[in-house]
């Protein structure tokens, strides 16, 4: 038997923060399932080619909420407040030393602030500055260490006569493609493609919720090339766009590796 997964809310949590395939998961979506496999249209990739690899295909990702609380005054007698601006230009310069300088080379990791919002007018110092940021990572060590090092990078503030306050938002894990589900989906397009058009991917610490589903039995995604030349519509922009003659090539590497797939269990 094949079961369809057809999955809302890739990357958009929902009211609790739950993105779709914990939800799905929930709703019993992986319940005797024995392989899963997937694919995500890659607009900078040529149609005809995909990307697939095995091993970590992309990263398991946090958020995290920082507020830094000081002491406002006006910006003429800096000396009479606790500027949070001063005590975010240390912690910024900690978060951004925590992939050098606190974890192993060997471990993929990111550290990245996304926004930074305080004050209202130019001659007065808030009392506060709001920061918010993501985390990456590739294995659950890694993910419990940059979280301590975040708290050790924001207690910066209190030496320096401020505090903190701090909370984190898990997100998904790692997706990890699995050797079987690589393997089937290799040949599935070897027999479609050729060999040659399936090619290893650029790595990063995107993140994919997929990595719910294949930890509860062996999968992998593969990239399907769904470029438009001479007009790149990248995604995560208000101008993405694919060139749709990739759709039957995805359809028929998807259709094939689960035919090949039920021979196996045959």
């Amino acid at each position: 038997m094949v079961r369809f997964l057809f999955q809302p809310s890739e990357e958009v949590g929902d009211e609790e923060g739950i993105s779709g395939a914990p939800r799905m998961i929930a709703d019993g979506a992986m319940e005797g399932v024995d392989m899963v496999i997937a694919l995500h249209v890659d607009p900078s990739t040529r149609v005809g080619d995909i990307l697939i690899e095995t091993g970590p295909a992309s990263g398991g990702v946090d958020s995290w909420f920082g507020t830094i609380l000081g002491k406002g005054g006006h910006g003429a007698r800096p000396h009479n407040s606790v500027d949070p601006f001063y005590l975010a230009a240390y912690i910024i310069l900690a978060l951004n030393g925590i992939p050098s300088r606190r974890l192993s080379a060997f471990d993929p990791a990111v550290v990245s602030i996304g926004s930074l919002h305080g004050g209202q007018t130019e001659n007065v110092i808030p009392d506060r500055v709001e920061m918010t940021g993501t985390l990456r990572y590739t294995e659950t060590r890694v993910q419990k260490q940059i979280h301590a090092e975040i708290e050790r990078a924001f207690e910066l503030a209190r030496p320096l006569g401020g505090d903190y306050k701090l909370r984190f938002e898990f997100g998904t894990p790692p997706m990890q493609n699995h050797p079987d589900a690589v393997d089937l989906i290799q040949q599935a397009a070897d027999g479609i493609l050729g060999l040659e058009h399936v090619l290893a991917p650029d790595k990063d610490l995107g993140a994919e919720d997929f990595g719910c589903f294949s930890e509860l039995a062996p999968g992998a995604m593969f990239s399907l090339g769904a470029r438009i030349e001479g007009d790149e519509r990248m995604g995560h922009n208000p101008r993405f766009d694919i060139n749709e003659e990739a759709l039957p090539i995805g359809t028929a590497i998807l259709a094939e590796s689960a035919l090949r797939f039920l021979k196996r269990k045959v």
